[in-house]
């Protein structure tokens, strides 16, 4: 059996870590390289790093910190924000990343999927999801790093899915809105239902509140990795304590 993954989530703004409820109302929760830090000495099994405002202010993410960044970790960890082509994605790698992470440039243009598969391999290769529930079904959503910005994509959650499936993305990340922040808990039904459509690793985001809501979405949801920021910034939940709580209901978690 796999192990099941704990990803911290730093979503980084004018370069420093944020968050929000519902992506909305960031308010600043510490410093990148600090968190990252911490997260590397608690044994979380990798860290993603969002600069969410990048793709709708259209830049690319800054290599600065992420260089910075991979200097003091050595765990893998994932960036987003505002990569749109190869070149954009080879910039991410080559500054220590593991893997680029795509959002709206995705939606913006899918081929772009495709492009980075066929250089960098799959593995390489996160799709974030940004899924809220309308008219009774889940549509995506882009340029979700300032409320100002927001806008439906007019697609059905899990038709995209699929597509970015096709495409050669390798992992997903479905990010719940309606549960961001909340906490909660994640959002089983709509994880229940992309874990029909998912065939690559699926990572839950949104709404983690307590060590329960990660066993939920583990047994319930059967996803593979779930990822949670504000619990883990202000210190409410810690890697070690979380890891342990798995265990000891019998998921399999590296200690």
């Amino acid at each position: 059996m796999l192990s099941k993954r704990i990803v911290p989530c730093l979503d980084v703004r004018d370069g420093q870590v944020v968050k929000g409820v519902k992506f909305k109302n960031h308010v600043i929760l510490g410093e990148i390289l600090d968190l990252a830090q911490r997260y590397r000495d608690q044994g979380a099994d990798e860290l993603v790093f969002y600069d969410i405002t990048a793709s709708a202010e259209k830049r690319t993410v800054s290599t600065k910190w992420i260089e910075d960044t991979a200097q003091v970790i050595d765990i893998p960890f994932c960036v987003a924000g505002g990569i749109r082509s190869v070149d954009d994605a080879r910039r991410v790698l080559h500054a220590g990343a593991d893997k680029v992470s795509i959002n709206s440039p995705a939606i913006e243009r899918p081929d772009l999927i495709n492009e980075l598969a066929k250089e960098f391999g799959s593995q390489c290769v996160v799709i974030g999801v940004d899924s809220a529930l309308q008219d009774d079904d889940y549509y995506i959503w882009k340029y979700t790093g300032s409320e100002s910005t927001a806008q439906s994509a007019g697609k059905k959650t899990m038709d995209w899915l699929v597509e970015v499936q096709e495409r050669g993305a390798g992992e997903i990340v479905l990010n719940c809105m309606g549960a961001d922040g909340t906490k909660v808990g994640y959002d089983l039904k709509q994880l229940r239902i992309a874990r029909d459509f998912c065939q690559v690793p699926l990572i839950a985001s949104g709404g983690a509140g307590s060590l329960e809501d990660f066993k939920n979405a583990f047994i319930d949801a059967k996803v593979d990795a779930a990822l949670a920021a504000g619990v883990f910034h202000r210190g409410e939940i810690t890697v070690p304590d979380l890891k342990r709580y798995l265990k000891s209901q019998g998921l399999e978690v590296r200690l």
